[in-house]
């Protein structure tokens, strides 16, 4: 594709890393609006602004930067006034609506290019603009309380860091993770949940708060049956299978919905949501488990995710140049 320009306030960015979501195979197998084809997916973007529009005065050549999800919103409705402009009925997503980071280049809006934090390699801080800001939302929707249980259903790239953030901002709680395999459970482990099992296996003890973060009906089911009363699960996904349906229609409200359980979704992300995580991870240190492609393989590293065939994130390596951070 030709060079992108950028337009009078935005900047474009030459792409270091780009992360591998969950949402790509959505928009590929037609669980989101679709896409005006051709588009380039890609949404945890990392790389350095190499030119900017004649009207921006926010960012500068040479700044390492993030995009995310949001691309764009309005920042005029009732929701981008309120500072959630996660929920803007103008809405426009990186890798859906705009071109995004599968790619070596990209143009974004100067307002909506997220600077970094140094201690943040390229590689480690890709995960973090997608899986560990739309996790750290997904965890202050519960309203968890240090100290309560925390259950997280599904162990990919957003949940192993929702565990790192608790183990930080809750040293109190106790996290149990419910896992298709016995390698991600074994990985929840590792990483200091205090219990890991099946999704359809009861936990030692229920639960105040549930994140599930599959595509599958299944698991919330599983997951609200876990709860204690009063208990809220949250669903951090776009959106759900339409083969799993069946799962769903078994909901039966005695045993899964009454005693004052609720259902909560996770809508997008903003702005503050992205930069206040990589605050939380560059002052505790948390790293994402990576394991790179090349730009050639994303197919390769789709196929993978799909399968369920790696531990933790997924990043393609796009530029040549090295991944440690930058000198200030």
């Amino acid at each position: 594709v030709p060079m992108p320009v950028p337009a009078p306030l935005e900047v474009r960015i030459r792409v270091c890393a780009c992360g591998v979501c969950h949402t790509e195979l959505d928009e590929i197998e037609g669980r989101t609006p679709p896409p005006t084809f051709p588009m380039i997916p890609g949404h945890q973007v990392v790389g350095e602004i190499d030119a900017v529009g004649d009207k921006v005065t926010t960012r500068r050549i040479g700044e390492r930067v993030g995009v995310g999800w949001i691309y764009s919103a309005c920042g005029d409705c009732e929701f981008c006034r309120s500072g959630d402009e996660n929920l803007c009925p103008e809405f426009v997503a990186t890798g859906r609506d705009r071109n995004g980071g599968y790619a070596e280049y990209l143009c974004v809006p100067a307002s909506f290019a997220i600077p970094l934090p140094e201690v943040l390699d390229d590689l480690s801080a890709a995960p973090l603009l997608c899986a560990g800001a739309i996790g750290y939302r997904s965890l202050a929707l519960t309203g968890l309380a240090d100290g309560q249980r925390l259950g997280l259903t599904g162990f990919g790239a957003s949940a192993h860091l929702v565990l790192k953030l608790v183990r930080h901002l809750y040293p109190k709680t106790d996290v149990y993770v419910f896992a298709r395999s016995a390698q991600e459970q074994s990985f929840a482990l590792e990483l200091g949940a205090t219990w890991a099992g099946a999704t359809e296996q009861t936990p030692p003890a229920r639960l105040h708060a549930i994140i599930d973060t599959t595509p599958a009906w299944l698991p919330v089911l599983s997951a609200l049956r876990a709860l204690l009363p009063r208990g809220r699960l949250v669903i951090n996904a776009i959106r759900k299978e339409p083969g799993d349906i069946d799962s769903w229609r078994a909901l039966d409200y005695p045993e899964h919905l009454w005693m004052e359980k609720e259902i909560k979704s996770v809508a997008n992300v903003t702005r503050k949501d992205i930069a206040t995580f990589l605050e939380h991870a560059a002052t505790i240190g948390i790293e994402p488990t990576v394991q790179t492609y090349s730009l050639e393989e994303a197919n390769k590293a789709l196929v993978e995710m799909k399968r369920g065939a790696i531990r933790g994130a997924r990043v393609l390596r796009i530029s040549q140049g090295p991944t440690r951070p930058h000198a200030p």
